[in-house]
């Protein structure tokens, strides 16, 4: 297949403006949401343009009660110095990611570890993988936390979303989601209970993504300056580019 870019990555969101400069993505069903509600260049904007569009998303957030800006910029290219500076004077909070791909027959082989069991979501499972994302969401905020509910609860109808718990010793551990499409198994959400982490659950979850779909291209995304990066490196993942992103959240 082609080279894998971030336009294989999926976005959660409805794209409400579009233009030769940029592409508005807006989810009302999640407001609070900052990966479904922002904007995305096509290409690097310049200071001016910027201001205007800026004030056009916090307009149009300010009016739908979101707190938030976010901005993405396009794929291997850094932001100018003169736009870098500008958002850190504004008080923007500014990072970079970086895609992945792997073959899943290039995934190290694991040894078998009888304490922990993989499963795909089911209706019988499906309120404990709630419940232990719910945990974890409460750390961003209740009102985060109820909309993310709902949303897992959506996506467990969808057919092109497959949602992965992990148990350890009988105890829900650990979870993934599956975005897939003809070519693709993108790896989102991959999490591993503080209380769990450090027994290779991680890496059997990725393991049963990789046995799952062992003819498509497995993709992910990962935080640039995370640690989690440098064990997909190990596990023979392919780097692929970076982008960088820009977000603040206002007082009022």
């Amino acid at each position: 297949m082609e080279q894998i870019t971030f336009d294989q990555i999926n976005i959660l969101g409805n794209i409400v403006e579009e233009n030769a400069l940029y592409r508005h993505f807006h989810y009302p069903e999640m407001l609070v949401r900052y990966d479904s509600n922002f904007i995305e260049f096509k290409t690097i904007p310049s200071l001016t343009e910027f201001k205007e569009i800026e004030n056009y998303l916090r307009d149009f957030h300010v009016k739908r009660g979101q707190k938030h800006v976010k901005f993405s910029f396009p794929a291997n290219i850094k932001p100018t110095e003169e736009l870098s500076a500008y958002l850190a004077d504004r008080g923007y909070e500014t990072g970079f990611l970086e895609l992945y791909t792997i073959q899943p027959k290039d995934f190290p082989s694991i040894t078998n570890n009888p304490d922990i069991d993989i499963q795909a979501v089911t209706d019988r499972t499906l309120n404990i993988y709630l419940d232990l994302q719910y945990k974890h969401d409460l750390e961003i905020g209740n009102e985060f936390a109820e909309q993310k509910a709902d949303l897992i609860k959506r996506q467990f109808t969808d057919h092109d979303i497959l949602q992965v718990l992990a148990f350890y010793k009988g105890s829900p551990a650990g979870y993934v989601d599956v975005i897939v499409s003809n070519e693709t198994a993108e790896i989102d959400n991959l999490t591993v209970d503080e209380s769990f982490q450090k027994k290779g659950i991680g890496s059997r979850l990725q393991k049963f993504v990789m046995d799952s779909f062992p003819e498509k291209v497995v993709i992910l995304v990962a935080d640039g300056e995370d640690t989690p990066r440098e064990m997909y490196k190990k596990q023979n993942y392919l780097y692929q580019g970076f982008k960088y992103e820009s977000y603040k959240v206002y007082e009022d």
